[in-house]
């Protein structure tokens, strides 16, 4: 896998912008757009009535309003304006088995004849647990969830509750679920629907900012990605995150991996490429197969504050925590569709698509750049319209990546996608430049 951090933006940066009107192109855009999606427009229409926004999850919402998806197969979604479109979105990270696996579908189903909603304890639970827990050397013991962002909230409620202390570490752009948002300046603007914990925000891969951090006394937990999902695939040096170990072990501070995402880059996540054991790991997203998922776990010490018998007083409610589908469709995922090797693969993959993208951007001279570290990647430019108008030219080329640049590969990609995508790229640079 490529080479990890830094975070700041490159040199590319600093390219000039090309000498047109962006706006107007943005218009031009959504304008094809518009015609390009009768359905999905009339679509929209009926949705703001009953769904403020049009949606129910804002992330997918974009300008001039978002398509909408009759079905999906394998790396194809379908819309209901009839476009085939080759999905480099992924689910944002959800997606790493592709569209409707079948090794998933039997599960579930298997799972269903079986029973659901049980309202009692089973046995999928028990094997699923085992298989999570030997998969990651830092987790002795796990509970589950219905998301990434209850792992985090239970695994800082469970940190602070051990250490008897207030406070929680968190970075600049960090992203940790849907009330645990963090953006550029979080001191000075906190994000409106987070939760009301005691927030300590640092920088992120700032070493020196760290001091501060730790001069809290009651500083109880730092919750951290290793690569920054949501904030644009920043990947951390292993120095920051090293020394990030290093204090928290000195200061008795209980040091939080969020793997929701970056647990897709190696078969032990971020902590096995960083070489780092973290006290408490929280997990999500693809584990599931495409189902709710959510799980949080750490070391023994940690988690026994929910076992009763060795006098611990935690508990931990959710009606769904256990679901059968949930379980069923994660063990199907862990025992079959995540052999190390189609793994490697896609990290691989991705590691190239990165590399021949940043090459297309600088061959074009334009203010564009992408970072990510192997199947994460995020395409970042000077100006925003940029990314909004490489999104556009990708759409119309049939190939779907996020609104912001947001890029996550499934394992139904293949190299002939990513061909495919970056020479959509190459005709949408070159004929930008040539316009300038």
């Amino acid at each position: 896998m490529g080479n990890v951090g830094p975070v700041t933006d490159p040199p590319a940066a600093d390219r000039p912008l090309p000498d047109v009107d962006l706006d107007a192109l943005v218009k031009t855009a959504h304008d094809g757009y518009r015609a390009a999606h009768p359905e999905s427009a009339r679509a929209d229409r009926r949705a703001r009535r009953v769904l403020p926004g049009g949606n129910t999850r804002s992330v997918l919402d974009f300008a001039p309003f978002p398509f909408r998806v009759r079905s999906a197969s394998g790396v194809e979604l379908h819309t209901i304006d009839g476009h085939r479109l080759i999905d480099f979105c992924g689910n944002y990270t959800a997606g790493l088995l592709g569209h409707s696996p079948d090794l998933v579908k039997r599960a579930v189903i298997d799972a269903l004849d079986s029973g659901w909603a049980l309202g009692a304890t089973h046995e999928r639970e028990i094997e699923l647990a085992e298989l999570l827990c030997s998969r990651f050397a830092s987790m002795d013991q796990v509970r589950f969830t219905n998301s990434g962002t209850e792992a985090n909230l239970m695994a800082i409620g469970t940190a602070l509750h051990a250490t008897g202390r207030s406070g929680v570490g968190v970075f600049d752009r960090a992203y940790h679920g849907g009330v645990l948002s963090f953006g550029p300046d979080p001191r000075e603007r906190p994000a409106p629907m987070n939760v009301p914990h005691r927030f300590i925000p640092a920088g992120f891969d700032d070493a020196s900012s760290l001091d501060a951090l730790f001069a809290d006394d009651d500083l109880g937990c730092v919750l951290v990605e290793a690569v920054q999902g949501s904030g644009g695939c920043r990947p951390a040096s292993p120095e920051f995150l090293h020394e990030l170990r290093r204090r928290c072990t000195d200061d008795d501070v209980v040091l939080i991996f969020d793997e929701v995402m970056t647990s897709r880059l190696a078969p032990g996540g971020a902590q096995q490429i960083f070489g780092i054991d973290a006290d408490m790991t929280t997990l999500g997203k693809y584990f599931g197969g495409g189902m709710t998922f959510g799980a949080f776990g750490g070391t023994a010490e940690l988690m026994g504050h929910f076992d009763a018998e060795q006098g611990g007083t935690l508990t931990q409610a959710g009606t769904f925590n256990n679901n059968v589908v949930s379980m069923a469709a994660a063990v199907a995922t862990l025992r079959h569709g995540l052999p190390d090797e189609k793994l490697a693969a896609v990290n691989a993959r991705g590691e190239k698509l990165r590399t021949e993208l940043n090459a297309v951007f600088a061959a074009a001279d334009l203010p564009l750049w992408t970072t990510g570290l192997g199947s994460m990647l995020n395409v970042h430019a000077a100006d925003d319209r940029l990314v909004e108008l490489a999104f556009h030219a990708a759409l119309a080329d049939g190939i779907y990546i996020a609104r912001r640049g947001f890029l996550a590969l499934s394992m139904a990609i293949t190299d002939a996608h990513c061909a495919d995508l970056t020479a959509t790229i190459e005709r949408w640079t070159a004929a930008l430049a040539a316009r300038g």
